[in-house]
């Protein structure tokens, strides 16, 4: 399963540059073409786990609850690359899908993670894996470069019920001549820093656009559990000789997130 790209590889000096810069290095191969049917088949079967009154975009913690997302996460090249930016000690956090259907009309407003993110110091890294081919036509992830070196961006509620989110920066903060669509052949992935702002439009196109999402950051980092109680780590690389973060299980088997948070020890009766 998951065959892996002939033409994975290390960051080079240049992409580590670039991210530095620009927050972002997208189009790095993981999985091959052979792998498409592979990523295909993993959605259907973990999404279909969920009954129809859950939104797949409303679940997280993926990686703490199926054994199948955790290896996946687990899969060397994409750490390399993950290791090529924070270094070789780092831990997972989070895991989650992001889906559009064909005309389902969901938007990704424009957003910074670390708004939504109690963590300190702010050094995650997320990897966006492109389940399938993903263009401006089936709306990819959208990112205005350079943007993670201003700050934080004033974002105020947005409660409409096609949001994924309901915070968001208004597009008179955002440099139109700045953004750059992250489109990625199936099987390869994005990587961005927590600070870049990001957000994706409504899928109008007739193919599916989704991608799973997979929250890495350094050991040193830790969270502010009276914010985040159920937050936990698991190690994805190195040694952690910080211990900031309550740890979670590596799940034995498939159990099912049904909210954005649950802690570990929720799924261990599913195993």
């Amino acid at each position: 399963m998951f065959k892996i790209s002939e033409n994975v590889r290390r960051l080079t000096d240049e992409e580590k540059l670039q991210y530095e810069n620009d927050g972002y290095i997208t189009g790095l191969p993981v999985f091959s073409n052979d792998a498409q049917e592979d990523l295909n088949n993993l959605f259907i079967s973990l999404s279909s786990r969920l009954n129809s009154s859950i939104d797949l975009n409303q679940t997280n913690m993926w990686h703490k609850a199926s054994l199948t997302f955790y290896n996946l996460c687990r899969t060397p090249a994409i750490l390399d690359y993950v290791e090529d930016l924070i270094g070789r000690n780092f831990f997972q956090w989070g895991g989650q899908f992001f889906l559009k259907e064909p005309k389902d009309g969901s938007v990704v407003p424009w957003h910074q993670d670390a708004q939504y993110w109690p963590l300190s110091p702010a050094k995650s890294v997320t990897v966006w894996l492109a389940l399938y081919d993903t263009d401006e036509q089936n709306a990819a992830m959208k990112v205005v470069k350079g943007s993670h070196k201003e700050g934080m961006f004033k974002h105020h509620t947005n409660k409409a019920s096609n949001l994924v989110l309901d915070q968001e920066v208004s597009h008179d903060q955002i440099k139109e001549e700045d953004i750059i669509s992250l489109n990625l052949k199936a099987g390869e992935i994005s990587l961005h820093d927590d600070g870049l702002l990001h957000g994706s439009e409504a899928n109008n196109s007739d193919r599916r656009r989704c991608g799973i999402t997979m929250r890495f950051a350094p050991v040193n980092v830790k969270a502010d559990l009276s914010i985040w109680p159920h937050f936990e780590t698991q190690l994805a690389r190195g040694v952690d000789d910080f211990k900031n973060n309550p740890i979670a299980e590596i799940p034995r088997g498939e159990g099912t997130p049904v909210r954005k948070f649950q802690y570990s020890k929720e799924f261990v009766s599913q195993w």
